[in-house]
């Protein structure tokens, strides 16, 4: 009797329109793939850029190297370009790839789960449909979800306004408000010193200090705009920002532990000291300077650059509380000194739910063959992945930004990286006229024991010498899943050119082709 074959709505779904989104969208096009749907959760392409509107916001890199290699931008208006301008850029890149008229937007996948029979992944929409495709690319990026639960009692209790940096109400004038924010990351770097200077009084809640440097920013002038748009040019200083981080990676990575462990020690202490002295120098009051003087290796959190956070505590009218929060009241925050710090507004920049954490991923969200379930792997296995992208249990699927991913670069670099991953198993998949692609388990094994292992000075730097630090480069089961420990070259160069026969081929039944059989019978037996 000859099995029943459904047909999926699309050759292949991906999952996001952000800078991920995009490129991987992209990519299927340049290799002739065009029947594909993006699905976004919000309304406009750009990810974060485009959820991301708070007062300040810009890059923190060069703008010359936050684009994608096959768009090139030579007209940044700022050396670190402004929000807006970032998501102008992947709406442009988004148009000129003819992109638009494939995305769904408001469309948020709850649930990804695999037809065994049909051999397509089902997605489940939040408005009740279900899109059906054979691939499936997930785009979502490093910072999934804003976290609903900020951690603090009677978070919702607040009566006055409430400001968050995914959701940002510039209708609302602060002007002469008592405001108050709560946490010191990237967003409230740039946040604070955008709004001091119009607010009536501004208390920032701080935890734990951050690491903040000058920003060496400037409006581009027309000469370098046409030096950059010369081929080539914007390309090599990309490379040589490139080869600056994969040295750095090299020596993490290929150091013996023995020697890596000294070596990290006295940079931390020599690092330490120096930012003190540098946070000395530019705040003024020393006893705010001693607690914005992070305790911790400049790598141990997220580096900040700002020319304006530091100085913004010398203002009469910004205030620094570092006594830990007891609990958000209707009119503002009590700390654990009794003291209630009254508010007219509170900006909640606490972060978000990032890949590298296992509570990010939902039970029943992710559903492979026989059951698999993602969330219920990471929590029980630790979170690893083949090349960063695919695991065995989830045929056909493919990630941008999973475990060990980030190999330092920009992000539209390593998501290029594992996009180019993707649409080469996509594409072999094809040339072989198979209906199913899924990573071999010895081959993911190998992978994960490889690069756990080189992960060793990374997990020493970030869980022994600075695991006394709140950080996301360290989740809750004690690893750096977050870094790629490996050098930045060779990460791409093993990401794109992995081994075909990594991966085991099924063909459809009754459908597969005299390649398949060849190779099959023939070649290495890759097709099962």
């Amino acid at each position: 009797m000859t099995a029943r074959i459904r047909h999926p709505q699309y050759e292949v779904a991906v999952i996001g329109a952000g800078p991920g989104g995009i490129a991987a969208a992209a990519k299927l096009r340049m290799a002739g793939i065009d029947d594909f749907i993006i699905l976004e959760r919000a309304d406009d392409v750009g990810g974060s850029w485009h959820e991301n509107d708070y007062p300040g916001i810009s890059v923190d890199v060069p703008s010359t190297t936050y684009q994608y290699s096959f768009a090139r931008n030579p007209n940044w208006s700022r050396f670190f370009a402004l929000g807006p301008e970032v998501k102008r850029y992947h709406a442009d890149v988004a148009g000129q790839y003819g992109l638009y008229e494939r995305i769904r937007f408001n469309a948020d996948v709850e649930r990804e789960v695999w037809d065994d029979e049909g051999r397509f992944w089902s997605l489940y929409i939040n408005d009740g449909t279900v899109v059906t495709a054979r691939f499936l690319i997930s785009a979502i990026g490093a910072f999934v979800r804003p976290k609903d639960d900020v951690g603090i009692p009677g978070a919702k209790s607040f009566r006055g306004k409430v400001q968050r940096p995914t959701s940002w109400d510039h209708d609302y004038d602060m002007a002469g408000k008592s405001v108050g924010i709560i946490g010191t990351g990237a967003s409230a770097v740039q946040i604070i010193p955008a709004i001091a200077p119009e607010v009536g009084a501004l208390t920032v809640f701080q935890r734990t200090p951050v690491w903040s440097v000058p920003k060496p920013d400037f409006v581009v002038p027309n000469a370098m705009k046409v030096a950059l748009s010369v081929p080539g040019v914007s390309a090599t200083i990309n490379g040589a920002a490139f080869v600056i981080v994969d040295v750095l990676l090299r020596f993490v990575s290929k150091t013996p532990i023995r020697s890596f462990r000294p070596i990290a020690d006295k940079f931390d202490a020599w690092s330490i000291a120096g930012y003190g002295k540098y946070v000395r120098y530019v705040v003024k009051d020393p006893v705010t300077a001693e607690k914005l003087s992070p305790k911790f290796g400049l790598l141990a959190k997220r580096p900040t650059m700002s020319t304006g956070y530091l100085p913004a505590y010398n203002r009469d009218n910004v205030e620094l509380i570092t006594e830990p929060i007891e609990k958000i009241t209707p009119t503002g925050v009590k700390t654990r000194d009794s003291v209630l710090h009254k508010l007219d507004v509170l900006i909640l920049a606490t972060g978000y739910e990032v890949f590298s954490d296992p509570e990010t991923y939902r039970p029943g969200a992710v559903v492979g063959r026989d059951g698999f379930d993602l969330a219920a792997f990471y929590n029980t296995e630790g979170l690893q992945a083949y090349q960063s992208v695919s695991v065995h249990g989830l045929p056909n699927r493919w990630t941008l930004v999973g475990p060990y991913s980030w190999s330092g670069t920009s992000w539209h670099a390593f998501v290029e990286t594992t996009a180019d991953h993707a649409v080469r198993a996509i594409t072999e998949t094809r040339r072989r006229g198979a209906a199913v692609c899924e990573v071999r388990k010895e081959a993911a094994e190998q992978y994960h024991r490889a690069v756990h292992e080189q992960a060793e000075g990374v997990r020493y730097y970030l869980c022994e010498l600075n695991g006394h630090v709140p950080t996301y480069y360290r989740n809750s089961q004690g690893d750096s899943t977050y870094i790629r420990p490996d050098s930045f070259f060779q990460a791409r160069r093993k990401t794109r050119n992995f081994p075909l026969d990594d991966y085991r081929y099924e063909a459809a039944p009754n459908a597969a082709s005299p390649v398949d059989k060849d190779i099959a019978g023939i070649k290495n037996g890759a097709t099962q």
